[in-house]
């Protein structure tokens, strides 16, 4: 039997349900920014090993060739005009969204400049290997605190919640940004293909133990009654 439109708005998301701000802030926080801390360090880690790029990394890297940016000043650069697309999506951002932005940049720029440049193979495979891993885990860190998706994310949700599907904005952005990125010079290699397999099984993996679920609520203690006379 076909889903109707209802049925679809109604099937469960994988992503966390919304909490109120305030709730678990402290755990919260130091969550999002170990995410995305861990999430701009697996970007540097596949930079480094020169195996293929994440798919919107190999944008960011063929830019910043050609401007003479650094590839984390690229990252802001785009985040900020990708997060300006949800404005006729209606889309709102949270404070991950922003953070998203701004904190992955930076890492990416300080790890790279205190990463080595590995020339083994088999070094260069784990680089690769613990950036996808990484990148997974970070993931599941920064989603799970559900403080805002990343303006990438948004971006496709938005999208896929008023035209066509998810799993289909998601190919066509990502083949888009890749083929741009190779054109520009960006890396596209056996990392982006292993990335592109193994990202979402990792992520899913990853999300159920790493969000951080509501507070129970407290129920009142129930009332004794007076014993009968």
């Amino acid at each position: 039997m076909p889903i109707d439109a209802t049925q679809r708005r109604a099937a469960p998301s994988r992503r966390p349900a919304p909490m109120p701000l305030r709730e678990r802030l402290p755990r919260r926080l130091f969550q999002l920014y170990a995410g995305l801390a861990g999430y701009g360090l697996s970007i540097s880690l596949m930079l480094a090993a020169h195996l293929g790029n994440q798919p919107w990394d190999v944008l960011h890297q063929g830019l910043a060739h050609r401007t003479g940016l650094s590839v984390g000043t690229v990252l802001i650069i785009v985040g900020a005009l990708v997060l300006l697309c949800w404005i006729p999506l209606r889309q709102r951002p949270g404070l991950g969204t922003v953070s998203n932005i701004v904190v992955i940049g930076l890492v990416v720029d300080a790890a790279n400049q205190v990463l080595p440049q590995p020339s083994h193979i088999v070094t260069r495979w784990a680089f690769m290997i613990g950036g996808i891993v990484l990148c997974g885990f970070a993931s599941g860190l920064y989603i799970g605190a559900n403080l805002g998706p990343g303006p990438r994310d948004g971006l496709m949700t938005g999208l896929a919640a008023r035209t066509w599907s998810l799993r289909g904005w998601r190919t066509v952005l990502e083949v888009g940004v890749v083929a741009t990125g190779a054109l520009l010079g960006g890396t596209v290699g056996i990392g982006t293909v292993l990335y592109a397999l193994a990202i979402g099984p990792l992520a899913q993996f990853f999300l159920p133990m790493l969000t951080v679920a509501p507070r129970a609520p407290r129920t009142p203690a129930a009332v004794a009654e007076p014993a009968p006379a």
